[in-house]
């Protein structure tokens, strides 16, 4: 555990932190205030309640995908494409010990960004709400624990859908714009399947496990997939 800790300290230290960091804000300044403008602008019937909001705001954050697939970029293709990759494989540990770290590396910091827009969303809306009246009537504690639910069971669902692009763009094709495109559909599907009447839960979750076996394949792969 300890060897795995320092290889994900390591992994931040290898990115151009600012980049990195500059890129989070943008999402974020987009993010948190994008349900308050949904729901004064673009669909008003998403706040006739709290719940309605909290259930908008799920979808709204599923821009951390694309979010995940940039860290797949830094992380993994541009490592190859600058054969620095080749570097870390001299290290004294497997392939798959070094795929391990840079995955938990992505996740940690895709699940952290999620959960804290939705907490920065979450108290953006209430502010606005209390300017603007975007919500009928004052939440509940039902409302603030069913917040806290979606939040947590979302940033998990959020960030094994960012790995959905991982093994096919990332280790084995190493294509940046296929990868960004992929996350793109990956997180549009959810809002275009109520179009084409599929149940959007049930279309996150099979977007999850597909995101969880690029992981498992990437880690599996690691000594083929990972040739430099």
């Amino acid at each position: 555990m300890g060897k795995l800790a320092k290889l994900i300290r390591l992994e931040w230290r290898k990115l151009n932190p600012v980049m990195v960091i500059s890129e989070l804000l943008v999402y974020m300044l987009i993010l948190i205030f994008l349900p308050a403008f949904f729901i004064k602008i673009v669909m008003p019937a998403m706040g006739q309640s709290y719940e309605a909001f909290i259930e908008l705001n799920g979808y709204i954050q599923m821009g951390y995908v694309l979010f995940g697939a940039s860290l797949i970029n830094h992380v993994f293709i541009e490592e190859y494409k600058k054969k620095t990759m080749s570097l870390s494989f001299g290290y004294p540990y497997s392939r798959q010990t070094l795929f391990t770290a840079k995955i938990s590396f992505i996740a940690l910091f895709v699940f952290a960004a999620t959960v804290i827009s939705f907490l920065l969303s979450g108290v953006t809306t209430l502010l606005l709400d209390n300017m603007f009246s975007l919500i009928p009537g004052q939440p509940t504690a039902s409302d603030i624990q069913a917040f806290i639910s979606s939040m947590l069971i979302r940033s998990v669902l959020i960030t094994l859908i960012s790995f959905v692009p991982l093994f096919l763009f990332g280790v084995w094709k190493r294509a940046v714009v296929p990868a960004i495109m992929c996350s793109m559909v990956a997180m549009q599907i959810p809002n275009l399947s109520m179009l084409l009447k599929l149940n959007p839960d049930i279309v996150i979750i099979v977007l999850s496990v597909l995101g969880g076996l690029s992981i498992l394949l990437a880690i599996k792969m690691a000594d083929r997939a990972g040739e430099v």
